[in-house]
């Protein structure tokens, strides 16, 4: 269905508003069916909805509205938080539409209605901007502190290793016959990360 609508669109060669609303769990349907109702009464003729939590990168449906949007395209969604995790992740969100060619309509924020396309839009985006470093300024800070405290008490242990640092000790466990599963439960890592350590083991052994 999302191919045929996209067909139509570039033989009709007409630019679209484009709705995006998401609430954490399956449990908030009246939240969703709110959030649809609302974009639907700005004028969107596609609404892609979802439930995902805010904390988690998986956001399928998000993923497939930028690919969606095009040239021209205008992304409504209703609040902030229903697109973005923090002010940062919302920035890379309206770099990304404008990639695109499009642009980003929030229809309440602070209460206020905001459209990127606007002056008024890049002037709260260049405020969110400056909101973002800020976070990022406090977070480095405390971050800073905890470490210094932490060494003052003789807790500071540095970094914690990788996953890519595991990468002989993964070789060998798999050498004693476990598999990536049972190597991933053990470390308490991903497979995934299980199958990249093997296969840096592996490029390390064919130079030597």
């Amino acid at each position: 269905m999302l191919y045929v609508l996209d067909l139509l669109r570039h033989i009709e060669d007409k630019a679209m508003l484009v709705g995006y609303a998401r609430t954490s769990t399956s449990d908030q349907k009246a939240g969703l069916e709110a959030q649809e109702r609302d974009l639907k009464a700005a004028g969107c003729e596609k609404v892609f909805a979802e439930h995902a939590s805010a904390s988690t990168a998986q956001r399928d449906q998000l993923q497939a509205t930028l690919e969606f949007i095009r040239d021209d395209d205008t992304l409504i969604i209703t609040k902030v938080d229903r697109a973005a995790r923090s002010t940062a992740d919302f920035l890379g969100i309206v770099e990304q539409v404008r990639a695109k060619g499009a642009s980003l309509v929030v229809l309440s924020l602070g209460g206020q209605r905001m459209d990127t396309s606007t002056p008024t839009g890049k002037l709260m985006l260049t405020m969110l901007a400056g909101v973002a470093e800020f976070e990022r300024d406090m977070m480095l800070e405390r971050q800073r502190e905890g470490i210094a405290k932490a060494k003052a008490e003789g807790r500071y242990k540095g970094r914690p290793a990788t996953v890519m640092s595991q990468a002989e000790k993964v070789r060998g466990m798999k050498e004693s016959g476990l598999s990536a599963a049972q190597i991933a439960q053990e470390l308490g890592i991903a497979r995934s990360g299980v199958y990249r350590c093997l296969a840096k083991a592996k490029a390390q052994n064919s130079k030597n």
